[in-house]
């Protein structure tokens, strides 16, 4: 769906590296992959850890309203902030990466994308973002966080695509707390998490005090069990949880739903 594009001799639509050649913004086995929105474009590595549709539907669940400030909590490659400044009517947007080279490669889109006043791309560590932001100072946290404890799931060979997928340089416990940190009263977090770990995740938000508002099951079929949820919790909210309706992202066999063509945007 997001579509991958060899052309260096493409520029980025918005005006500000206009005449630019795109090579000179990637490295060694770095490509350039069109987003369909706004233009707007991001580089990965083909050999590390690239963003999949849970970051996609996880900007397509949270709502950031107008003036608002973002905070993603590892964000990787830059995936999160990028499709919300696409998408919403946020002030401002800021990415926390603990991996320098997926971080350089985060503001490297910024930069062919002309976001640099929009977009923020830190190197930090989650565990100690009250030593990097100032507490209580953003309206909007969002996390795609580690889906994998110690007791779940195969640790990849590969060390990047291994700190993406498994709590080794962070768990639920430092990411929920981070978000609590961060927000200020009433503000929202959004997470994108696997349902085996459902109960688990509720009682570490109700535990910093982030009360779960929304949750979204996220179905590979209509008649397939959940494979990803989608959550809202406020700070300091008050106990009511609304279940929406799930979402499918197939019709059929290699057929999205009009839902996932409306995340996506086209």
């Amino acid at each position: 769906m997001i579509k991958t594009n060899d052309n260096n001799d493409m520029t980025n639509h918005t005006g500000n590296h206009t005449g630019i050649s795109i090579e000179s913004f990637l490295l060694a086995g770095e490509r350039i992959d069109d987003l369909e929105r706004n233009g707007y474009k991001i580089i990965q590595h083909k050999e590390k850890f690239c963003f999949g549709m849970d970051a996609v539907l996880l900007s397509g669940f949270a709502r950031v309203l107008e003036n608002e400030t973002v905070l993603d909590l590892g964000t990787g490659t830059g995936i999160i902030p990028i499709l919300l400044e696409a998408k919403t009517l946020g002030a401002h947007f800021t990415g926390l990466e603990v991996q320098e080279q997926s971080a350089d490669m985060a503001r490297r889109s910024v930069m062919i994308n002309g976001l640099e006043s929009k977009i923020d791309i830190v190197t930090g560590d989650i565990k100690e973002v009250d030593k990097i932001f100032k507490k209580a100072s953003f309206d909007v946290v969002i996390s795609n966080p580690p889906y994998m404890n110690d007791n779940h799931g195969i640790k990849n060979p590969n060390l990047p695509k291994a700190i993406a997928r498994h709590e080794i340089l962070c768990t639920l416990d430092d990411v929920v707390k981070s978000a609590m940190v961060m927000l200020r009263p009433g503000g929202r977090f959004y997470m994108v998490h696997r349902p085996h770990r459902l109960s688990e995740i509720i009682v570490k938000l109700k535990e910093y005090r982030l009360e779960p508002k929304r949750i979204k099951f996220v179905h590979p079929f209509a008649e397939k069990e959940a494979n990803m949820v989608l959550i809202e919790s406020v700070r300091g909210g008050k106990s009511m949880i609304k279940v929406e309706s799930p979402l499918i992202v197939y019709e059929s066999e290699g057929c999205y739903t009009e839902e996932i063509h409306r995340i996506y945007g086209f």
